[in-house]
């Protein structure tokens, strides 16, 4: 998903919202226009105060409806007419919800002007500013390919060569074409992408065999490129289906975390993550102060990992390690504390696969051993989920050496953001095997809803201080 597109869709929520009260401002002011009074005289008093208090009170409830009606789907080759006519079918709705409210409510006011007019007007200028907010979001499309999908197609036939042909005469569709192969060969697919890049893939080889179809699958997931293929008759599935040129293309969904899911989670993150700072804070300040009295060296320790599509980050923590045995460029022992580390991964590391955790770690410092026992030194994760790093709920954040001995399916693990708890943190901690905890990860990734991340964040208030096994 392109962040233009998620700009704009996040953007189109308060624009409608402001129309809508515009609208019913306006409407109200034309109330009291001499020349109608003269035609019909009032016949009632009303203050604006209180007619703009119901009005902050409906207008959310209209932004409920357009959302029902599916008027806020992320692209930006929307259709203009299908969206105009669900505008006015949904502002219908919210018009008959009212007259219905007013009719039981009789102390709301009953002027069927203010009213009618309010409903029309807000259809209007709904309707413009998704127009002016469309016509600039297609021209940034078509002058400054921001928002173009990069679409690399595969196959040699009618029907690709036929879409070919629609995605470069129409720019308008959004498309790049950036090339055109006849098999899925992942070699020339990765060099295509290295080169070029690549945001949806659009197959259409019927002799493409079905493990090299779900080959490429699994790299299209691994680095987040939306793949669609033109099925064949006997061809069923229960993906997301639309519309090219008349032909239909099946879109394999490989996580509900893209566009409002994407854009709801780091709201989430946002309010939880300012929330866990303020209510931890006495924990904060008390154990930097220990960390600090306990021994030399700097209070936080900020260790690189490898996020969401290979990015690396530092990862916030509060010390533990006595400070010539931290594994950091600003320790001038750097290399001695490498050697000792990969001496103590073979002896006394009690993790399979490419993870390690190793037993009785003599580098800990008195408060290191308590605050890591109760995971206390991982509560400055909290301002790499306000940064946006991470997340609150996701896979743990692993180092480029672990990273680097991932099986090629492990690498689904980098497709969302890392989080500072996930499905394994609540089901075993430090104790699973890497392939158990890459089972829970990746159930995680493919059924993410924020309900699942709520209950995840309850679950780990109940074993965040609870003392770990295996340390």
């Amino acid at each position: 998903m392109k962040r233009s597109e998620l700009f704009f869709s996040a953007m189109q929520v308060p624009v409608d919202f402001l129309m809508i009260v515009l609208a019913a401002i306006s409407a109200f002011a034309i109330r009291n226009v001499p020349e109608l009074l003269a035609l019909k005289p009032k016949l009632y008093s009303f203050s604006f105060e209180s007619y703009i208090k119901i009005i902050f009170i409906v207008a959310p409830f209209f932004i409920l409806i357009y959302a029902l009606e599916g008027l806020y789907n992320i692209r930006a080759t929307r259709k203009f007419w299908k969206e105009t006519i669900k505008v006015f079918s949904a502002t219908s709705i919210g018009l008959v919800i009212i007259i219905v409210t007013i009719f039981l409510k009789r102390e709301w006011f009953s002027s069927r002007f203010v009213i009618l007019a309010a409903w029309g007007l807000g259809v209007f200028y709904v309707i413009a500013a998704r127009y002016l907010i469309q016509l600039f979001q297609k021209w940034l499309l078509r002058s400054r390919e921001i928002g173009v999908h990069r679409v690399l197609l595969i196959g040699k036939n009618g029907k690709i060569n036929a879409i070919c042909k629609i995605i470069r005469r129409n720019k308008n569709l959004g498309y790049k074409i950036i090339d055109q192969i006849e098999t899925a060969s992942l070699h020339v697919i990765k060099e295509i992408k290295e080169q070029r890049g690549i945001d949806e893939i659009i197959l259409c080889e019927p002799s493409i065999t079905d493990a090299e179809q779900e080959k490429l699958i699994d790299y299209s997931s691994i680095h987040n490129i939306k793949f669609k293929y033109i099925p064949n008759s006997l061809q069923t599935s229960k993906f997301e289906i639309s519309v090219l040129n008349g032909e239909p293309l099946i879109e394999v969904q490989s996580t509900p975390l893209d566009g409002w899911g994407r854009i709801l989670k780091r709201v989430f993150d946002i309010i939880a993550s300012l929330f866990g700072i303020i209510l931890t804070s006495p924990i904060l300040i008390i154990t930097a102060i220990a960390v600090k009295l306990d021994s030399e060296g700097p209070i936080i320790y900020k260790n690189e990992r490898i996020g969401s599509d290979t990015e690396k980050f530092f990862m916030y923590k509060f010390r533990y390690f006595k400070n010539e045995f931290c594994i950091s460029k600003e320790n001038p022992k750097l290399e001695e504390a490498l050697k000792l580390e990969q001496n103590l991964i073979e002896k006394q590391s009690i993790r399979k696969g490419p993870l390690y955790k190793i037993k009785d770690d003599p580098r800990k410092t008195r408060v290191g051993k308590f605050i890591e026992k109760y995971s206390l030194d991982e509560l400055p994760q909290f301002f790499n989920v306000l940064f946006g790093t991470m997340s609150l709920v996701g896979p743990r954040p692993h180092q480029k050496r672990e990273v680097e001995k991932y099986m090629e399916y492990h690498r689904r693990l980098l497709t969302i953001k890392p989080g500072v708890t996930g499905m394994a943190q609540v089901s075993g901690r430090s104790d699973l095997d890497f392939e158990d905890e890459y089972k829970l990860d990746l159930f995680y990734i493919e059924n993410w809803s924020l309900w699942l991340d709520i209950q995840i964040c309850l679950k780990t208030v109940g074993v965040l201080f609870r003392k770990r096994k295996n340390l």
